[in-house]
C-alpha cells in the first residue's frame, strides 16, 4: 500500500513540474494534488495504526505525511491563488526534516540510495522556499528539478519495488549512478539559469 502512495507521489510531482513550467493548467493540477495529498495522510495513518508500533516502523511511515501535507498545501495555495509564502516557509521546515532523514538513512541504516534521495528531496523543498518566500524567478528551474525527481526518486523506485527487485544490490548500485547524474544535471541547469539571469541584469 505504501508503494502505491509513492507511485502516486511521482505522478503529483510530474504534474507539478509541468505546472511550474506553464505546460499544465494550475487549478487542474491543484485538484490532483488534493486527492493524492488526502491519500498520503490516510494511508500512513492506517499503516501506523495496524503496525507493530515499533519506533522505526512509525518513523518510516511518518515521512509520508511530509509529502501529503505538502501536496495539500500546494493544492490550496494554487487553487485559491494565494501568494505562496506560507507554503514556502513550510517547505523550509520540511527541508530541515528531510536533511535529518538523510543523515539517519546514511549513518543508522547505511542506506546510501535513500540518503541521497532525501538530500534531493531536501533540495527541492528548499527551492520551493526560494521560489515562494524569497520570490526568486526560478519557477522553470524548479520545474526541471521536479520533473527529474518525479521519475528517479519516486516513479521508477516505486515500480521496481512493486515487482520485487528494488532491494537487489545491482539495482541499488545502478541507482546511485542515476541519482548522481541527476544531481550533476541540477548543477548544470543551475549554472545556466544563473548565467542567463546575469546576462539580463
Amino acid at each position: 500500500m505504501a508503494n502505491v502512495g509513492v507511485l502516486l507521489s511521482g505522478a503529483v510531482l510530474f504534474l507539478n513540474s509541468l505546472m511550474l513550467r506553464k505546460k499544465a493548467e494550475t487549478k487542474s493540477v491543484a485538484i490532483f494534488n488534493f486527492f493524492v495529498g488526502i491519500l498520503q495522510i490516510i494511508i500512513p495513518l492506517y499503516l501506523i495504526m495496524v503496525s507493530d508500533q515499533n519506533t522505526w516502523t512509525i518513523y518510516g511511515y511518518t515521512a509520508t505525511f511530509l509529502f501529503g501535507l505538502t501536496f495539500l498545501y500546494v493544492s490550496f495555495t494554487f487553487y485559491k491563488g494565494m501568494d505562496g509564502s506560507g507554503l514556502g516557509w513550510f517547505s523550509a521546515w520540511v527541508t530541515m526534516i528531510a536533511i535529518f532523514y538523510a543523515f539517519v538513512s546514511a549513518f543508522h541504516f547505511q542506506n546510501y540510495v535513500q540518503a541521497l534521495t532525501w538530500v534531493m528531496w531536501a533540495f527541492l523543498w528548499y527551492l520551493f522556499y526560494v521560489l515562494n518566500v524569497l520570490k526568486k524567478p526560478i519557477a522553470d528551474y524548479v520545474g526541471k528539478v521536479a520533473f527529474v525527481q518525479s521519475f528517479v526518486t519516486l516513479t521508477f523506485p516505486a515500480l521496481l519495488t512493486l515487482i520485487g527487485i528494488w532491494e537487489e544490490v545491482m539495482i541499488q548500485r545502478i541507482w546511485i549512478v542515476v541519482l548522481v547524474v541527476s544531481v550533476l544535471y541540477f548543477v548544470k541547469a543551475g549554472f545556466e539559469l544563473r548565467t542567463n539571469q546575469q546576462a539580463l541584469e
